[in-house]
């Protein structure tokens, strides 16, 4: 079976992160995110992958090239211009054939069960499946309720909460049938959950929905990045990740220098070729990309550090993220979802990320 995974989102609210690095691309526990998702579809015998991406198509295909490793067949399909869910489709028609595939969004995480998925959608002789999942706050989301058989009722983008007739929404997993690609107009900017979705209930055509009890977080803000790698070390979600774990819930990589006087409080997941110097604490629900220094008396906690950032003596850092080669000079103060941009310098004694910043070229790295 074939999986289409739609890469081509600017992920405008996780930036500064995503100026240099797309969003399927940050690192989740020190693996590009991306990764993760090849590694699902590959469990449950998924053969061939097309990326669908625009300027950053590169990007991905440097990193995962031809998928050999992750036993898988990549193709790289480029959105010249955005064309939307269905639009993105229909762009990679030729790679497709005469057969069921699945489509997901590049930027949800979830333990999802394609294999019963997709006995699902035969079963019910679908058109189309969707994926749903259950949450709190539906308001934010389009959401989608379904009869007692399971057909989808309709669809409500972004509701009121006086709207909110169910807390099920569209979890941007799909099994489609070839004939979809005829209701998808051609090199236009065109979605499923506003255009192709509503016009095949409408015409009471074949979409059901599915709603699987299992974990699903959608990773494009700040705060549901950090849920993500919290959930990832607590276990909430079962995701494989690099490092010898040399003490309950602490994992480091290779070739790392860690003082026999810094104090580290799983879980935390360490990458390679770091330095934990004397004094230096790190606290649990924090990862730590590779290349990193965590100098005498600096502490941080549940916070993610990109690769090659410095944090130096009695700074803190909580709660927030460091972009590549984040350095932080002594006693700087950060938290509360604060996102520092990659190589920027941030100077002594400043607090929140407030005050001078410089860049840092190659030369002061």
């Amino acid at each position: 079976m074939k999986a289409v995974i739609l890469v081509g989102g600017q992920g405008t609210r996780l930036r500064p992160l995503t100026d240099t690095i797309p969003k399927s691309m940050l690192p989740l526990v020190n693996i590009p995110f991306l990764e993760h998702v090849l590694k699902l579809l590959k469990r449950y015998s998924i053969e061939e992958v097309i990326l669908s991406a625009g300027v950053s198509l590169d990007v991905f295909k440097n990193y995962f090239g031809d998928g050999k490793e992750y036993g898988l067949k990549i193709i790289y399909a480029k959105e010249d211009e955005p064309l939307g869910t269905a639009g993105a489709i229909k762009n990679v028609e030729k790679y497709l054939d005469d057969s069921t595939f699945v489509v997901l969004n590049g930027d949800i995480l979830t333990d999802l069960n394609i294999a019963r998925l997709v006995e699902y959608h035969k079963s019910k002789k679908a058109l189309v499946t969707i994926t749903l999942a259950s949450v709190e706050d539906p308001t934010p989301y389009g959401l989608v309720p379904i009869d007692d058989t399971g057909k989808v009722i309709t669809f409500l983008e972004k509701p009121s909460q006086d709207e909110a007739i169910t807390d099920l929404i569209n979890a941007g997993t799909y099994v489609l049938e070839p004939e979809i690609l005829s209701f998808i107009p051609e090199g236009i900017n065109y979605s499923f959950e506003k255009g192709v979705f509503p016009g095949m209930v409408k015409r009471d055509e074949g979409i059901f929905g599915f709603s699987p009890n299992v974990y699903w977080l959608d990773i494009g803000t700040p705060q549901k990045y950090l849920k993500a790698h919290h959930d990832v070390l607590e276990g909430e979600i079962e995701l494989n990740f690099e490092g010898e774990q040399i003490k309950p819930r602490v994992w480091v990589g290779e070739d790392c220098e860690i003082s026999s006087e810094a104090n580290i409080f799983g879980p935390v997941v360490i990458g390679n070729s770091c330095q934990i110097e004397a004094s230096a604490t790190i606290f649990g629900h924090t990862t730590i990309g590779n290349n990193c220094i965590v100098g005498p008396g600096a502490a941080v906690s549940e916070s993610v550090l990109f690769d090659g950032c410095k944090v130096n003596g009695a700074s803190i850092v909580k709660r927030s993220i460091l972009g590549r080669g984040v350095e932080l000079d002594a006693r700087v103060h950060i938290e509360d979802m604060v996102i520092a941009e990659e190589k920027v310098k941030i100077n002594n004694d400043n607090f929140n990320h407030r005050l001078a910043e410089e860049k840092l070229d190659d030369r002061s790295r």
